[in-house]
């Protein structure tokens, strides 16, 4: 049966929430008429999503659907349940919502999540912007079927829901999932049943997700469906997924776009970097050496901290940068040869890493020469291309060698917005259920 329920307020809603659970490999169904399906044919879903087609309708007649559905479809294996909610709060959001929480008991509260980092849309000091512009500024507020005039989630919770709200703000994220979870169980135990969170990425839904896991409380997800989805994938995991998984970002491009996107990744998401100093790798074999070794240590001494781990060549910093013309007189060679000395050491310190911590599952690399120099190390013998990331970012897993089915993530460095690193991170996450 499914362990994931998604109950939408209308069907576009519900599509998009399911397309993101399948991006992570669960078979989700969308039900649009309980009287024509048995419930028996949902066994081999893990994710069903049923649209009420409720936003433009009465606050009572919203309820009803809402609390008919979701007693249908609860049950003691559904991990998470979902009222999945307009991405910019328009219809029925506090009368649904106190719909499934009355149908499902007096021990549920509901965590409200409305962030969807891409699409624009994030919650900030309680208000909800819109690229940029607060929701009252936008054209939602003139929409002629259900207009929002109020930027503030929890405003429109309280005066939509029976039940007592609170309010969590950036602030309260600073401190860690442990923290955030404590102060979740202080409001309920004050009484609130509704608790909404600000968010802005991917990483702060993470961080809600655990605090939520470690709070021990028995929650209804209330997003678009990022969080849903994040939610799902900590804790809907198939068997031979439950093995603990780590990623290893390898950047050796120079073009001031991955410099820019690197910066990004590292304020988004908790990572651990280390630079390599791209100098050392050629002077000498024993210097060289001795910068493989160092930084291969370090990575390896921080990684049980953080999920991601990220080596960049500090040469993305121009005061950094290399004239190759010296090496090459001095060693006698093309400029080719060169730049491999440089891209062989980044692969040998990725093989390193991958041979010393199984954990190490997924794997992303910027630059076409140092993918190529990494692939070699490696001895695989391809990639079985699965995926468009975006443009010119393809996923795919090794094919044979010692580490094959290694999920990889390839793109080149100049290639992407600013955030183009910490999507293609973000994805590789997905997949590997972290």
């Amino acid at each position: 049966m499914p362990q994931c329920v998604v109950i939408a307020d209308d069907l576009t809603g519900a599509n998009a929430t399911g397309v993101l659970l399948k991006k992570m490999n669960y078979k989700a169904y969308t039900v649009m008429n309980t009287e024509r399906i048995e419930l028996t044919s949902l066994e081999d879903c893990d994710c069903v999503l049923y649209p009420t087609d409720s936003r433009g309708v009465s606050a009572e007649i919203a309820y009803n659907r809402v609390h008919n559905v979701c007693s249908l479809l609860k049950g003691d294996d559904v991990k998470v349940y979902s009222k999945r909610i307009d991405s910019t709060l328009r219809g029925n959001l506090g009368s649904e919502t106190d719909a499934m929480l009355d149908c499902l008991g007096e021990d549920y509260v509901a965590v409200v999540a409305p962030c969807f980092p891409s699409s624009g849309r994030i919650v900030i000091g309680g208000y909800m912007l819109v690229n940029g512009l607060p929701l009252h500024k936008t054209d939602i507020a003139i929409d002629p079927k259900t207009p929002v005039t109020v930027s503030e989630d929890a405003v429109l919770f309280r005066e939509q829901s029976r039940y007592k709200v609170a309010s969590i703000y950036m602030k309260d994220l600073m401190h860690g999932k442990h923290s955030l979870a404590n102060l979740m169980k202080e409001h309920v135990k004050a009484g609130c049943r509704i608790l909404t969170v600000d968010c802005v990425t991917q990483e702060d839904l993470d961080l809600i997700a655990d605090a939520v896991i470690t709070s021990g409380l028995k929650v209804v997800a209330v997003d678009p469906g990022v969080f849903t989805a994040t939610l799902a994938r900590k804790l809907i995991v198939p068997a031979e997924k439950k093995e603990k998984s780590r990623i290893l970002a390898v950047v050796g491009s120079v073009h001031p776009n991955a410099k820019v996107q690197m910066e990004e990744l590292w304020l988004s998401q908790r990572t651990h970097n280390v630079f390599v100093k791209t100098r050392e790798l050629l002077e000498g074999e024993e210097r060289r050496e001795k910068e493989i070794s160092r930084v291969t240590k370090e990575i390896l001494a921080e990684c049980g901290k953080n999920v991601v781990s990220t080596v960049t060549g500090d040469g993305i910093y121009p005061e950094n940068r290399i004239d190759f013309a010296p090496y090459m007189e001095r060693y006698r060679c093309a400029m080719d040869d060169v730049t491999d000395k440089i891209n062989t050491a980044f692969a040998e310190i990725t093989y390193r890493i991958f041979k010393a911590e199984p954990e190490f599952k997924g794997l992303y690399t910027s630059g076409g020469d140092v993918t190529v120099s990494v692939c070699r190390r490696f001895q695989t013998a391809g990639l079985s291309l699965m995926d468009e990331v975006l443009p010119l970012a393809a996923y795919g897993q090794f094919l044979k060698g010692e580490f094959e089915g290694v999920h990889i993530i390839t793109k080149g460095g100049s290639q992407g917005e600013r955030d183009a690193i910490n999507r293609c991170i973000t994805y590789l996450k997905e997949k590997l259920y972290i």
